[in-house]
Order: C-alpha cells, then structure tokens, then sequence
C-alpha cells in the first residue's frame, strides 16, 4: 500500500504527458487523414506555438519601452490567456500559409510532401534561434497554477493538474466539433474518401486549408501547456513529433479515442520509467509500441475509414 501511494505523484505525471501526447497526436492524425501527408514540420510548429506564447507573455519590444510597460503591468493571469488563445491562431495561420506552398505537391510522389515539410522544421528551427536564441527558457505562470498542492503526505505541481484539465477539456471540444457539427462530418468524410467529397461539390482546397491549420494549432496548444513542463528550446519540436507518430499508430490511424487511449499509454510509460530508470524512458515507448503492433497490426483501435470516431 506504501508503494501505491508512492507511486501515485508518478501516475500523475503520466496522465498528464499522455494527455498533452494526445493532443499533439490528434492535430497530426488529423493532417495524415485529411490530406494523406505527413507533417515533418508538426514539431517546430509546437516549438513555435512555445516561443510565440513566451512573447505574448513577456514580449521585448526594444522600440516601445512605454508600450512594453504598460503591457507587462496587466497581471499575468491575462497575459497568459492571450498565450493560450492567440498563439495557436498565430501558429495556425502560419501553418496555412505552408500550405498553401504544399499545393503543388498534391498528386505527386509522396516524397516531395516530406522533402518539403522536412526543409520547413528546419527553417522554422533556425527561425527561433536567429530570434530567441539557443538557450532554454522558462514561460512565467500565474501564481494561481504554480506552486506545489499538497494532498495527505505528498506533494503534487498544481500546474500539471491544470494542464491535464485542459488537455481534457481541448480533446472533448475536437470530439465534439468532429461528432456534433456539419464541418466535422465533411472532415470525416474527406479523411475516408476526398474524391467524393469534391464530387459533392465541397471545395477540398478550402478543406485541406483549414484542416492544416486546426491541427498545427493542437500542436502549438499543447506547445503553450507544455511549455513549463519541458522548458523552451528550439528543437523541443523533436520530443514531440516522434511520440505524436507512434501514438496515431499505437492507438490506430483513424480512432480518436485510439489515440487519446494510446497518448495515455505512452505517457504513463515514459512517465514511470523515467521516474525509476530514467535511462529507459524512450525505450520503453518503442517496446510499448513493438508490443502493441506485433499482435495489433493496425493498432488498438485501427479502422478502415480514416478519423471514424
């Protein structure tokens, strides 16, 4: 019983890295499913979504020191629910803008999307640190949801109860946009046949444009919660991605709950053996994942149909 409850700081700390894993997942699986190319560039967004968040927090306008401090005397609390809100819509209209510059790679060999996504995580890469610098940051916190709770005799970061509420909170909304609304009906339709979706006379232009930009914005969503927990560093976007590949793998291409089941998975893996062999803590999510594919070839809950949650 000692041991449980021991082991309950740790639990905890693998809920909440899975569910952030989750949500990095989910914008990726949405792009593979939408328009069948995978993002190389999906972890220097999320790299992006950080350091556009530690502007909006702490932003350094050499030229406007009058402005600069009247901005900084607002409380943090509101300064950093403008991170939360306006570096994912800034994170997503640049993700459209790389989009837009896909478009000629439609229809051709598959490999000239990744050439391209592969050189725009290293422009995007080398971006954030002709402008902030190589070394790591910290993004400031409201004094609300930092600090240490105290639950019995344990000690728990009141922050990562926070980030695991909205994490939980984000991946219900992208359920019940997906499930509830017409626009996520013809995402679900466009993720299992795109020829029929242009047949109904939807622009697929239109719908790769915005699908894009959704799902570099979860990215750069879950770069702002992450932010604290992993520190800021230009190519931070490299932890992220690979686990993101894995878990839509891991929890099947196409299942949305597969993938939020997966992140789970995988966060309370790395998490626990972090915690007691810290050296095994990549490892042990690739022998999760060889576990898993060697006897589920398509994952947990692999399907057909792309994005059928």
């Amino acid at each position: 019983m000692d041991f449980l409850f021991q082991l309950l700081p740790h639990l905890v700390n693998g809920v909440t890295l899975g569910l952030l894993f989750a949500l990095i997942a989910l914008g990726f699986m949405l792009i593979v499913g939408v328009m069948e190319t995978i993002n190389l560039a999906h972890g220097s967004l999320f790299a992006l979504g950080m350091y556009v968040a530690l502007f909006i927090v702490a932003p350094r306008l050499g030229l406007f020191p009058e402005t600069q401090a009247a901005y900084m005397a607002l409380p943090i609390a509101l300064r950093y629910l403008f991170a939360l809100v306006l570096a994912p819509v800034f994170v997503g209209l640049f993700g459209m803008l790389l989009e837009l510059c896909m478009r000629r790679t439609y229809g051709r060999d598959p490999l000239y999307g990744l050439l391209l996504t592969f050189g725009a995580a290293l422009v995007i890469e080398e971006g954030i640190r002709l402008v902030w610098g190589s070394s790591e940051k910290q993004l400031q916190l409201p004094q609300s949801i930092s600090g240490a709770l105290l639950v019995g005799d344990l000690i728990y970061s009141r922050y990562r109860f926070f980030a695991s509420a909205f994490a939980v909170l984000m991946i219900f909304l992208l359920w019940l946009f997906l499930q509830k609304t017409p626009y996520g009906a013809i995402i679900k339709a466009g993720a299992h046949d795109s020829e029929m979706v242009r047949a109904l006379g939807i622009n697929l232009k239109r719908l790769r444009l915005f699908v894009f930009g959704l799902g570099v914005a979860l990215a750069a969503i879950a770069g702002v919660v992450m932010a604290p927990i992993w520190g800021i560093r230009p190519h931070v976007g490299v932890d992220a991605v690979v686990p993101a590949f894995l878990i839509i793998v891991l929890g099947g291409v196409g299942s949305l709950w597969g993938a939020v089941i997966a992140g789970l998975m995988v966060g309370m893996v790395v998490g626990l053996t972090g915690s007691y062999a810290s050296e095994w803590s990549l490892m042990s999510m690739y022998l999760l994942f060889i576990a898993v594919v060697t006897f589920r070839s398509r994952g947990l809950f692999g399907k057909k149909s792309v994005l059928d949650v």
